[in-house]
């Protein structure tokens, strides 16, 4: 299977800009480069989201019931580093403002939705760090769609996978030349917070520049991962070659 069958550039303009296209995209991404398709299995019940509103007291929007139906089980989707609650597990801050839905792994971020926002069918997602001041955690502004915000959890948490299809480097100005030079800016969304962080495609390979700091890498093979080391040569972490 070659990524020819799915086109990974005009999907994911099609997904950032709408639910539709975002489950379509996260779909034709499951089934191209995880190896496997979502099947009914890999949702949680209708059931379990009625449970969580009734427990909350609060509806779930549209975007998020649709998110959970389709893959909120699939951990290699949502959870490779980061975590993706699970219906029973979703639950309001303490400052009663945002439904939290997902916390970075060691519990440095979570991610919510405005309380205000949740009658909405796609909403706003927000961000709130957690600092060592208490008194200084807000939450901040995101991505502009729930939808968008599981797209680019699924191609986050698709940089996390195995050793073996994924890398990391950390870059010189050398590095990000290449890389610009060799493979295909996509087209995602600009992040907040004043943070470049840029997506691009080569070779059955996906790539992340993290403003300058980090070049992480996940190929559909490991001989695609390979093409990148050689691409842009460097100290990668996961090269034992």
């Amino acid at each position: 299977m070659t990524t020819q069958e799915f086109d990974l550039v005009t999907s994911l303009a099609r997904g950032v800009e709408g639910r539709s296209g975002a489950w379509t995209f996260i779909l034709g991404f499951a089934a191209h480069w995880t190896g496997a398709a979502l099947g009914s299995e890999d949702g949680w019940a209708e059931a379990d989201l009625d449970a969580a509103e009734e427990r909350l007291g609060l509806p779930l929007p549209t975007a998020l019931r649709e998110a959970y139906l389709l893959f909120g089980r699939r951990q290699d989707l949502t959870s490779n580093h980061d975590v993706l609650l699970g219906p029973a597990e979703l639950y309001v801050d303490d400052a009663k403002e945002a439904l939290v839905f997902r916390h970075e792994n060691q519990g440095a971020a979570s991610w919510g939705i405005p309380l205000d926002s949740l009658p909405d069918d796609d909403p706003a997602v927000a961000v709130r760090l957690d600092l060592a001041d208490k008194g200084a955690e807000r939450w901040e502004e995101w991505l502009a769609r729930l939808s968008l915000c599981f797209v680019e959890i699924v191609l986050s948490e698709a940089l996390q996978a195995d050793e073996e299809l994924c890398d990391f480097l950390d870059p010189d100005d050398n590095s990000l030349e290449l890389l610009e030079t060799n493979f295909l800016r996509l087209p995602f969304p600009a992040y907040p917070m004043g943070e470049e962080t840029r997506w691009f495609l080569g070779q059955d390979v996906l790539v992340r520049d993290d403003d300058g700091t980090a070049i992480l890498a996940r190929g559909r093979t490991a001989k695609a991962v390979d093409r990148v080391r050689d691409l842009i040569p460097g100290d990668w972490q996961n090269d034992y070659r």
